[in-house]
């Protein structure tokens, strides 16, 4: 049986079963909310310890940290990766502690890590000595960039524990040596977590309310201790809040044996905060024997002067000025009448100069009176008026014959040259013109209604013509059936040409082979 065509109406359509509402597809937004749901249940602070590799320094860290079964996508933003004293590097073992994120955007899973340190012996020691490399190639370690101590401070700021043995050792030598300099102390940690951040943030507040505060110098101090207990010093926060910090800072860390980061780079370093107090705090005694040196120097100074200005006073007293002065009025008497006779005669002579050159202007201007100004002008004028009428005179009685002669043979050449060119223009067009072309015996014929024939074509059988000569014309009648005779037969190229010389002497020699212009061949 043949199979039915396909209906698309008798089709019925299945009902799929109903879906569970467990089994009903998640978006892919909700996924990214249980993923992030179910990290949020780690703890908020991991440790994690593996491999560098990929690191990358673009102001933030990118790295991965992986072992022999996993990789860990690592992020340590620029605020975390300044705080580190060690820089990782391909291959390094380290710890790092952080926490899980999700990126949902992005469908990463990323470690944000906070803090990174490296694993095994000697990790301090080597991320010390990084630290060391980097600062100093910045000029951090620079004794040119270090600022001069005050002299006599008046308020000074210390950065370091209350509890502390260091600032009892201060105090006592503030009190001790110069009881008047003021101390400021700013009690922050100064070991364990959370201590580098204080001890930094401690020196920046200070370097920005110190000078409204009258503070005019830092002590940055601690007791001795291992590398551990010392590490905030050599954190980097502390390091560059020392370098940032206007006011000048002095670093007394450890003991005499230790070496910090923060000493380093601090305006001055001292062995122990003993040393750091005396070098800021002056002496109380030094500077009462300084006082007292002081006394009897301005004391030397004032009596020599007193004895230097007593003997000035007793020679002034000796002076005429003083000891005659009618002798100063009568000298002064004497040199007045000098100037005065001086004066004198100076305006005397001046005077008879005055005199001499205005008789010289006089005469000057007696030479230049407008009457004598005119007759001297008028005389000149007369003068040359003679001149020119004697000139004029001897212009007049030029003999101009000569001149109107040779005028005369001018023009009289001139008409010759004219009369001998018009007589020439006047034969060659005699000898152009139509009757001299026709006395040669040349003719040219017209129709009956005067047009000139200049073709075979215009003269058809029956035509009546009129043909015109040197002497007159007469009429033709065209005969025949006005066929066009054939063309006259060319020259043989190969025949020798004619001597052209000979027909050209004859045709000079007959006048009657002159061409239509009547020039010869």
């Amino acid at each position: 049986m043949p199979r039915l065509p396909f209906d698309p109406d008798k089709m019925k359509s299945k009902a799929a079963p109903a879906e569970k509402a467990e089994d009903a597809p998640l978006s892919v937004s909700a996924l990214a909310a249980k993923i992030e749901g179910a990290l949020r249940t780690l703890p908020p602070k991991l440790r994690v310890v593996g491999e560098v590799s990929g690191f990358r320094d673009r102001t933030h860290w990118y790295f991965d940290l992986k072992d022999a079964g996993a990789v860990v996508n690592c992020v340590m933003f620029a605020s975390a990766a300044k705080r580190a004293a060690y820089t990782p590097r391909e291959g390094d073992e380290v710890v790092v502690s952080g926490q899980v994120d999700f990126y949902a955007k992005g469908g990463r899973v990323s470690l944000i890590v906070g803090s990174i340190q490296p694993v095994g012996a000697g990790r301090l020691d080597l991320a010390f000595r990084q630290l060391c490399e980097e600062l100093k190639a910045k000029g951090w370690f620079d004794e040119s960039r270090k600022k001069p101590l005050p002299v006599f401070p008046r308020k000074i700021g210390i950065v370091t524990s209350r509890t502390g043995a260091a600032l009892q050792d201060i105090i006592d030598t503030a009190r001790r040596r110069c009881p008047a300099v003021e101390l400021m102390v700013f009690d922050v940690r100064v070991q364990g977590e959370g201590s580098a951040p204080e001890v930094a943030s401690a020196i920046r507040l200070l370097g920005e309310k110190g000078p409204a505060l009258g503070v005019e110098a830092i002590i940055v101090t601690r007791g001795g201790g291992s590398m551990e207990d010392l590490w905030a010093f050599n954190e980097r926060a502390v390091a560059e809040a020392i370098v940032r910090c206007p006011l000048p800072v002095v670093a007394a860390i450890g003991h005499e044996t230790d070496t910090t980061i923060a000493e380093l780079v601090a305006d001055l370093r001292c062995a122990t905060p003993t040393q750091a107090a005396m070098r800021l705090i002056p002496d109380r005694e030094a500077l009462g024997r300084q006082l007292d040196s002081l006394a009897r120097r301005m004391g030397s100074g004032v009596a020599r002067h007193l004895q230097t200005e007593r003997h000035r006073l007793v020679s002034a007293s000796r002076h005429p000025v003083l000891s005659d002065p009618r002798s100063i009025i009568d000298l002064a008497s004497e040199r007045l009448d000098a100037r005065a006779r001086r004066a004198s005669g100076a305006a005397a002579t001046r005077l008879a100069i005055a005199r001499r050159r205005l008789d010289a202007l006089a005469l000057r201007l007696e030479r230049h009176r407008p009457g004598v100004r005119h007759a001297k002008i008028g005389a000149r004028l007369e003068h040359l008026a003679q001149r020119l009428s004697a000139a004029a005179a001897r212009r007049t009685r030029l003999d101009l014959r000569p001149i109107e002669s040779r005028l005369r043979q001018a023009i009289r050449a001139d008409l010759r040259d004219h009369r001998v060119r018009l007589e020439g223009l006047e034969r060659e067009l005699e000898a152009v013109g139509p009757a001299s072309v026709l006395r040669r015996g040349y003719s040219f014929t017209r129709l009956a209604d005067g047009a000139v024939v200049r073709s075979v074509g215009q003269a058809t059988p029956g035509a009546q013509l009129r043909t015109t000569v040197s002497d007159g014309e007469f009429t033709s009648t065209i005969s025949g059936d006005g066929s066009v005779p054939p063309p006259a037969r060319r020259p043989d190229p190969a025949a020798p040409p004619p001597r052209r010389r000979s027909a050209r002497r004859k045709r000079r020699d007959d006048p009657d082979q002159l061409d239509l212009f009547g020039r010869n061949g």
